[in-house]
């Protein structure tokens, strides 16, 4: 299990993240991020974005499927209960992540740096596993 961190803002809540995994796709394809997150604190505090010195552009995203066609769509926020623990996975949110700066093989180790609505920053390191991957360590 990888440990990605914590984050925590002066009088904010605290977030730990953990299971950090990335699934690379040949060539130039963009990468999908997944972790855990738990918000340790008795106050809502959303992710509102995301950022990578391995990548040009980090987004976050939700996967659904309407109708029997599946879908993407960019988000701004993604909301932490208090209290409250929500999974980054296959079919559900991710980090999109495009553009690698460098090539990136199963392996590796990459960071996103998420932004949390209260001003924290929360370092994450993802695992890069294989694209038949449908978890951290499977």
């Amino acid at each position: 299990m990888l440990v990605a961190g914590a984050a925590q803002a002066a009088d904010a809540p605290s977030v730990k993240a953990s299971d950090g995994w990335l699934r690379v796709l040949p060539g130039s394809l963009p990468a999908g991020g997944y972790v855990s997150f738990e918000n340790l604190s008795d106050r809502a505090v959303s992710i509102v974005g995301a950022s990578s010195p391995d990548y040009a552009e980090a987004m976050v995203h939700r996967s659904s499927t309407d109708g029997g066609m599946g879908r993407m769509e960019m988000v701004d926020s993604v909301p932490l209960p208090p209290k409250g623990k929500l999974a980054f996975s296959p079919g559900g949110y991710h980090v999109m992540l495009m553009e690698a700066k460098h090539p990136v093989k199963p392996g590796d180790k990459i960071v996103v740096t998420f932004a949390l609505s209260d001003g924290g920053k929360l370092p994450v390191t993802l695992l890069a596993r294989p694209a038949n991957a449908s978890g951290p360590t499977d």
